[in-house]
């Protein structure tokens, strides 16, 4: 029996990729490793665009330490990605991020993945609490465990 992909409809934002040239393998599909790459750009890029990212001059940084990807179908140079996000979990310096990665227009993702982000502080790389203008961000896609 096939696993349930996520659609569209199960993430709260949504991110715009575009796939490049050297994202494809000699067999003429994008790479696997191109996903984690995705997962990190989708995630980071929308943190900066809400401004609860300062990659240069923050206090704080998050730093992966956990992830994870099922490939449902494959994906490939020209595509246009579309990365739905979603926050599965939130602890105190910890978030669970879960991505699915969507091929042009289908509903249906072709790859989910997710990465576990904890926080630091950017000098010394210890752990620290979420800063609250982030965490309310994050808050925000939040999904529903129960």
């Amino acid at each position: 029996m096939a696993e349930k992909r996520n659609q569209r409809e199960d993430y709260k934002v949504f991110y715009e990729i575009t796939t490049r040239w050297m994202d494809n393998d000699i067999y003429g599909h994008m790479n696997n490793v191109v996903h984690y790459s995705l997962f990190d750009t989708a995630v980071n890029g929308w943190l900066i665009g809400e401004g609860v990212l300062d990659i240069h001059g923050g206090e704080q940084i998050g730093l992966v330490v956990e992830t994870g990807c099922r490939y449902f179908s494959a994906m490939a140079f020209p595509d246009q990605v579309t990365a739905g996000i979603r926050v599965a979990k939130l602890g105190n310096s910890s978030v669970r991020y879960e991505v699915g990665l969507f091929r042009n227009d289908e509903q249906d993702a072709a790859a989910e993945g997710f990465f576990v982000h904890v926080y630091v502080d950017t000098k010394t790389h210890k752990p620290m609490a979420i800063n609250p203008q982030l965490k309310n961000t994050l808050t925000k896609i939040l999904i529903s465990t129960q």
